[in-house]
């Protein structure tokens, strides 16, 4: 992955305290590490073509989305606009226009201009990122549709701008399914990345959980009982149809593999709960773990060599890890009374988990070398299921910190915590999608 953040912070410490500044000095941001500072932005209200009241108020929503977009990733500060000296309507927004120092006086590293245009139901959208110190355009973009679509298009920029920064699509293609109880049962629900839009998948009027989504998010598999056993279901989102796994004893908490038609479960016909390799229509393909005492919650390395999984097959319940050729196991936790709901990190190198300490639960992270396990939520009560976002910046995660149980983000290092909606009853077992089309 590029370290374009690291390298930008670089330059932006070496113009602003001189050359003389030693390396342990430095102020960077390396996205792979915790956020030593965020990059401040400017985002502007777009200039206008015609500037009539209903451009105006649908070009100044297109300016806030796009802000709050960014906002999100949590690699920026975004800068008051009350603080700007800029009046889109008077000024340009392109590279001969713009007076760059207006904007690094004001502390902006980065700015981000638009102009819009709409024309009935139809919009046109020019965005620009710039580079404020270098006083250079780094993207530009043009963008036509109908205004309907407008949030899609404020998206795929903001794609953009985070993939120059990164190397990374980020978040913003991607989608979170979720349990919610608000019917009066269980049942499955799917948003936007951010909330937005939340809408029910199932309709079974009854216990409905653990939802898991194929890497291409065209299949989601899940648990239900429906017909009065935990029976498991595979979902194809787009041509609503479904297989049906109904072993004797439990079907639960599935795990698609990387890039394959298939996908680990928890089955315990055979008498204790073990975990299978199943294929996407649920057949059998083999038995992944074998063990006396239960092994549960399956989830998959990136490139799909090993799974880490529950077992309290050494007395309490912690997370081991198998090497799928090898057979080897290793456990990976010791700290903690109870260590459960592992999620793979997207980029490999962490694991995170919830821990039951005394009598409240907590998110961690670990090493997949059994290293360095970090706290990240300290808020009293229960912070359980966490689950990383596509490009594995972010932790969705479900708490009831405020009351009912609600899903929140955070960053992969626990900063920025914040609900992400609220809807009648309550949300838990959140599960992000790796990136699709736009929301």
């Amino acid at each position: 992955m590029r370290r374009r953040i690291t390298l930008y912070i670089l330059i932006m410490s070496v113009i602003l305290l001189g050359p003389s500044l030693s390396a342990a000095e430095y102020d960077v941001i390396d996205i792979t590490k915790p956020f030593l500072r965020k990059i401040p932005l400017a985002v502007p209200e777009f200039k206008n073509a015609s500037g009539s009241g209903a451009e105006k108020q649908s070009s100044y929503k297109a300016a806030e989305f796009l802000s709050d977009s960014l906002d999100f990733t949590g690699y920026f500060k975004l800068l008051d606009r009350g603080a700007f000296l800029f009046d889109p309507e008077a000024s340009g927004v392109t590279l001969t226009d713009l007076n760059f120092p207006n904007w690094t006086v004001v502390g902006a590293e980065l700015l981000v201009t638009g102009y819009y245009r709409l024309d009935g139901d139809n919009i046109a959208i020019e965005l620009r990122l710039f580079d404020t110190f270098k006083a250079r355009r780094v993207l530009g973009k043009k963008y036509t549709g109908k205004l309907a679509n407008q949030r899609n298009i404020i998206l795929r920029f903001c794609t953009e701008v985070i993939k120059y920064l990164t190397g990374s699509e980020g978040v913003f293609g991607s989608k979170i399914a979720f349990v919610s109880n608000g019917t009066g049962n269980k049942e499955i629900y799917i948003s936007a990345f951010d909330g937005y839009n939340p809408r029910r998948l199932t309709t079974n009027n009854a216990i409905t959980l653990f939802p898991a989504w194929s890497s291409d998010s065209k299949w989601l598999a899940f648990t239900s009982y429906k017909a009065g056993n935990p029976d498991l279901f595979i979902r194809n989102l787009a041509a609503a149809r479904e297989s049906k796994v109904s072993k004797q004893g439990i079907n639960i908490t599935p795990a698609w593999a990387p890039g394959k038609f298939e996908l680990a479960a928890t089955l315990s016909f055979s008498g204790d709960q073990e975990i299978y390799l199943l294929t996407g229509s649920g057949k059998i393909i083999k038995r992944l773990t074998k063990s006396r005492g239960i092994d549960v919650t399956p989830t998959w390395s990136p490139d799909g060599k090993k799974i880490a999984f529950v077992s309290n097959r050494s007395g309490s319940a912690q997370i081991y890890i198998k090497d799928l050729a090898t057979g080897r196991v290793n456990r990976l936790t010791y700290e903690g009374q109870k260590n459960t709901q592992p999620s793979w990190s997207p980029r490999g190198d962490k694991i995170a988990y919830t821990s039951q300490m005394g009598g409240e639960h907590h998110i961690f992270t670990i090493g997949t070398d059994g290293q360095n396990p970090v706290q990240l939520t300290y808020e009293p009560r229960d912070n359980e299921s966490p689950s990383w976002s596509p490009d594995g910046s972010l932790i969705a995660f479900s708490s009831d910190r405020e009351g009912p149980n609600r899903i929140y983000v955070m960053t992969a290092f626990g900063t920025d915590q914040r609900r992400l909606l609220v809807l009648a009853g309550e949300q838990t077992n959140p599960k992000w999608s790796m990136n699709h089309q736009n929301n």
